[in-house]
């Protein structure tokens, strides 16, 4: 069993935790994945203000970021917030519309996160290698986005 399978399980059992908040399951998910997957250098939950059009920071690891507020279409984040699918970025540096918060990335991963087809947030993974993630990672983070929507369906009820 590789990693990202591993960590499948792992992720499992953080999120069906019933003596934590859906809060702090969110953010033992980034510790987990940025302590055990090396090029994971910052690893966040954004989830969607509808009111004001905006993505709001909930759960991260990795250094702290100015971008806790993102508007509908600016930066990777906002644009997968508007086109309702993942997105990889191998090189941050040459794509138009990045919102830099840490000078040291290099690369991005985006996954939408939807509950009732609609999508609420995102899962958002910095690199700070050039081209780090892979359709691998994307699958796997797609994997984690379905697995928080069920939980976050059984917290809605």
């Amino acid at each position: 069993m590789n990693l990202l399978s591993k960590l499948i399980e792992k992720s499992a059992k953080i999120l069906s935790n019933p003596e934590q908040d859906f809060e702090k399951r969110l953010v033992n998910l980034c510790n987990l994945f940025h302590k055990k997957i090396s090029y994971y250098d910052w690893v966040g939950f954004y989830f969607s203000n509808f009111e004001n059009k905006t993505l709001e920071l909930n759960a991260f690891a990795g250094s702290p970021t100015d971008h806790k507020v993102i508007p509908f279409g600016k930066g990777v984040c906002g644009e997968v917030a508007v086109k309702n699918k993942s997105s990889i970025i191998p090189d941050v540096s040459i794509h138009e519309n990045y919102i830099s918060c840490n000078i040291n990335v290099k690369s991005e991963i985006v996954v939408p996160i939807f509950y009732n087809k609609l999508n609420i947030g995102q899962i958002d993974v910095d690199s700070f290698t050039f081209n780090a993630f892979t359709e691998e990672d994307m699958l796997f983070l797609e994997e984690i986005s379905k697995m928080v929507s069920k939980e976050l369906n059984k917290v809605k009820k």
